[in-house]
């Protein structure tokens, strides 16, 4: 099995790019995806406290940078989509060694919401658990489309 699971499907010749329909149907599912992951997110804060809420969440934030990346490049694949998922948020939470997304999120709540305040090394690995999590949905979704 081939590692192109977002790729939109082409056209029946197998010749050509990708139909553009199919495109604007992995972008619509990606953006339905990225809603439900905010609601998922939402529903564990406001269902779970501590560890299972902040690692939870730390999760759900690498899922839903992937669903955006999906969004804005239907064609990535699955293992292209979860890296890059994954390189921004280990980076974000990187930053925070420097101080500066904790001057931005004192001022701002968006701020705080995206990029954090404190860094904390046990975020590196719950955000490679959610990277993973969206590579194996976007596998399966790949397996889906290539038997139908």
């Amino acid at each position: 099995m081939s590692d192109q699971a977002v790729r939109p499907a082409r056209p029946v010749d197998r010749s050509g790019p990708p139909a553009p329909e199919a495109t604007g149907r992995t972008r619509l599912l990606a953006a339905v995806a990225a809603l439900v992951t905010v609601g998922a997110g939402l529903g564990l804060r406001a269902v779970a406290t501590g560890d299972v809420a902040k690692y939870g969440g730390d999760a759900l934030y690498t899922l839903l940078i992937l669903t955006l990346v999906v969004l804005l490049a239907p064609r990535s694949t699955p293992a292209r989509a979860a890296g890059i998922a994954l390189a921004v948020s280990w980076a974000v939470e990187l930053l925070q060694l420097t101080g500066l997304p904790a001057g931005l999120s004192a001022r701002s709540t968006a701020a705080r919401l995206v990029l954090g305040s404190t860094f904390n090394a046990p975020d590196l690995f719950w955000y490679a658990v959610g990277a993973c999590a969206g590579w194996l949905a976007l596998r399966a979704v790949a397996r889906r489309r290539e038997a139908g």
